[in-house]
This record gives C-alpha cells, sequence and structure tokens, in this order.
C-alpha cells in the first residue's frame, strides 16, 4: 500500500488532519491508521459522560462511517506502527506490513503512564485512555463499593466525581501538596478539594503509594508508603501519558519528551509532521517555552497547520491554548497557559460556586480558570490573546465585565 499522505494516529489530530486536507481541496489518496478497531471517537468524554452513562459511543464518534468512505479517506484500525523508514518513506505494523507514503503525519498521542513495577493486567487496575479502557472499568462497577484513584489531575478528579456520583467510596491519592498542582494555581486547587470532600470523596495529598495489594490476580487495596491500606476493589491511575514517538526518535527525530516540530509542525526528518499530545513545540503562549500541550484544542489547531502546510498555503502555529473539565455540576474552562504566573486574582466568591481565577506574569494576564463563569471565559480570552495588562482592582472587581477592564 502507499498513499499521498499517511496519519498515524487516529484521535483528535490524526481526524482532523484528514478532514482538514479534505476541506481544502486536497485530492491525493489519504490514510489514517489507528491501533485501535474504532473509527476516530473523543477522548475527553471517556472519564466524564461516556464513564457516566450519559453519551454513547455513537455521540462521541467524531465522525460517522459513511464521512469517511465519503471524503475517500482509508481507515486501517486496529494497527500499530512500530517502525519508520524516512529513507525509503514507509512505516512498518507489528504485523510486518509495510505501508509507503509521501508525506507522514504523526498523531499517536501516547498510552497512559503506568505505575513503576505494578502489573497493569490484575483485575481492577485501570488507566484511562481508550473506549475498551473506559468499557472494563463500567463492566466491573456493579461489584466496587470502594475505589482509589492515584493521580489529582483532571482524568483523576473527573474519574472520582463519577464514582462518586454512582456512591461508591472513593479516595483520591495526590503525591503533590495539592490537587491540580501542575496545572493551576492554589485557589483553584483548595476549592476543588473542597468540592469533593463535600461529595464524600476522601482527598489526600502528599500521598505516596508504596504498592498494589493484590489477591489472585485481583486488585484488594492500596498501600501506602506509611504502612496504611486501603481496601479497594478497583484502583483507576491517572498520572500522565508517556508520548509514543519511539519510532521516530529511532531513526534520528530530534526529541525526548515527544518529538522536537518547527512552527509548521515539522519534524527533524524531511515530510514527517507531528501534532497533538506527541509534539514538542516552541509555544507563544509560554514565552515561547519547548512544551508538549495536551488538549484537543492543540491537536486540531496543529492538524489546520499541516493540511494548509501539505497544500501549499503554510502558516504558522499560533493559537491560544484552552482546556475544560465537567466535574459534578461544575464546568471548568481554561485558556491561556498559568505556567510561571507570579499573581493570581479571584473574581468572584468561590463559596458561590461560580467565580474566575486570573492569572498575570509580570503585570501581563497569561491564563484564566474560569468555573460556571462562562462570561469570563469568553471575554478573558481577548486579555490573554493581547497580553493585556489591566488595572489589579478592577481585573478583581467581578462587576466590572472582562471585556471592560481594560478601559
Amino acid at each position: 500500500m502507499n498513499f499521498d499522505v499517511l496519519i498515524v494516529g487516529a484521535g483528535h489530530g490524526g481526524a482532523q488532519a484528514a478532514i482538514a486536507l479534505r476541506q481544502a481541496k486536497y485530492e491525493g489518496t489519504i490514510a489514517m491508521i489507528g491501533d485501535e478497531p474504532e473509527l476516530p471517537y473523543e477522548r475527553p468524554p471517556l472519564s466524564k459522560e461516556y464513564l457516566a452513562g450519559d453519551k454513547s459511543f455513537e455521540r462521541i464518534m467524531i465522525r460517522p462511517a459513511a464521512f469517511w468512505v465519503e471524503r475517500k479517506i482509508t481507515t486501517l484500525l486496529g494497527k500499530r506502527v512500530v517502525a519508520v523508514d524516512a529513507e525509503a518513506k514507509l512505516v512498518r505494523t507489528a504485523e510486518g506490513e509495510e505501508i509507503g507514503y509521501g508525506a507522514l503525519v504523526w498523531a499517536t498521542g501516547g498510552p497512559p503512564r503506568e505505575l513503576p513495577g505494578e502489573d497493569h493486567s490484575v483485575f481492577g487496575l485501570h488507566t484511562v485512555r481508550t473506549r475498551a479502557d473506559a468499557d472494563r472499568m463500567m463492566a466491573e462497577l456493579p461489584e466496587v463499593s470502594c475505589a482509589v484513584v492515584i493521580g489529582g489531575g483532571y482524568i483523576g478528579l473527573e474519574a472520582a466525581a463519577v464514582l462518586a456520583k454512582f456512591g461508591k467510596h472513593v479516595t483520591v491519592l495526590e503525591a503533590q501538596d495539592r490537587v491540580l498542582a501542575r496545572v493551576a494555581g492554589e485557589a483553584l486547587s483548595r476549592f476543588y478539594e473542597a468540592e469533593h470532600r463535600a461529595h464524600g470523596v476522601d482527598v489526600r495529598v502528599e500521598a505516596k503509594v508504596d504498592r498494589i495489594v493484590n489477591e489472585t490476580g485481583r486488585v484488594t487495596g492500596v498501600r501506602l508508603h506509611d504502612g496504611e491500606v486501603l481496601p479497594c476493589e478497583m484502583v483507576i491511575v491517572g498520572i500522565g501519558i508517556i508520548p509514543a514517538v519511539e519510532p521516530l526518535i529511532a531513526v534520528g527525530a530530534a526529541g525526548g519528551n515527544g518529538v522536537k516540530v518547527d512552527r509548521q509542525c515539522r519534524t527533524s526528518l524531511p515530510n514527517i509532521y507531528a501534532i497533538g499530545d506527541c509534539a514538542l513545540h516552541v509555544n507563544d503562549f509560554a514565552d515561547g517555552a519547548e512544551m508538549r500541550v495536551e488538549s484537543v484544542q492543540n491537536a486540531n489547531d496543529q492538524a489546520n497547520v499541516v493540511a494548509k502546510v501539505i497544500t501549499g498555503a503554510p502558516v504558522d502555529y499560533h493559537a491560544v491554548p484552552w482546556f475544560w473539565s465537567n466535574q459534578y455540576d461544575l464546568r471548568l474552562q481554561t485558556v491561556g497557559l498559568s505556567v510561571g504566573y507570579d499573581q493570581a486574582i479571584t473574581r468572584g466568591d468561590p463559596a458561590a460556586r461560580s467565580f474566575s481565577v486570573v492569572y498575570l506574569k509580570q503585570g501581563k494576564v497569561i491564563a484564566l480558570d474560569c468555573v460556571n463563569a462562562t462570561k469570563d471565559y469568553v471575554q478573558g480570552r481577548a486579555l490573554v490573546v493581547d497580553g493585556a495588562r489591566p488595572d489589579v482592582a478592577r481585573l478583581a472587581d467581578a462587576s466590572v465585565p472582562l471585556k471592560e477592564v481594560m478601559a
């Protein structure tokens, strides 16, 4: 097989790359390889609406099956690429197939990070990355009364919220001194800790895991470093991902924690691009720091950049990052990157469960976290994009709309 554009990865980025190429009237052959048997689907709902049973799988598919056929986009599912030959311009799958390409788009994301030294095939031990992961959890839930979530990031907290709504006794273990420590300020962290505790979740910070306790191949508990054992029938591990870039690094692509790309998402290898969670790029909204951004927005926007480059209308990647998280009846919307902030201003009253935290660096607005405050999120985006330097007193006054704080 040989294709003009071969996309490795059938998640958000891979799907959007194929869609954007056809929208740009690209007439060459396109194929998308995915290591799962399913057509492209949305991943964020896996730890939220899908796990909760609020959305069926059909409702989280990125496009219906007929779409890919009508656009003449070949889908090669259940295949994993294990090697790349950049000189011969082909990839090899785990089954030994060789597939040629004119341009290669690497959109693999990455597998969940596992607990060191643990056998993750043990019944009751889970990560949340694929539909199959969520389906296994859902099948076990009727037998679960107690669950432990390891990792107080978004995925861990979202899963904890769903389990709590199902009436399970849930414990969240976070190794750092607060949840969401890597992505948000202390005010937001403490708010979410309090919310989860109010819903019956036992949130423990600075909690170090020693090992998973299992008997006859089933999880029975989690042992902490201090010797305490938390009895449970289910453990969910949400401690990040490992970017799946080994085949590119093996043939000389620059990178490490991801594969390096330039502003047009080109890797250091000819005719090979990388997008999404696995792409290490210079981000204009982080003072030009190199980083990976794990978000749907980043995957889709980088996919659009690659489509433009391939179709001869090149643009540079310059998109403000945004994220969201649903927990209980709380909708968190984030715009910008708060990394390196030196001041955090809270607008509104967290006790009212509708407020925003605005992050500044040297007086410039770099990010907002908005909890049940969509108006702040929509209006605050311009402050981040423009690098606004507002009066702090007006910024903190929730009665002043964000669109007016610069007046």
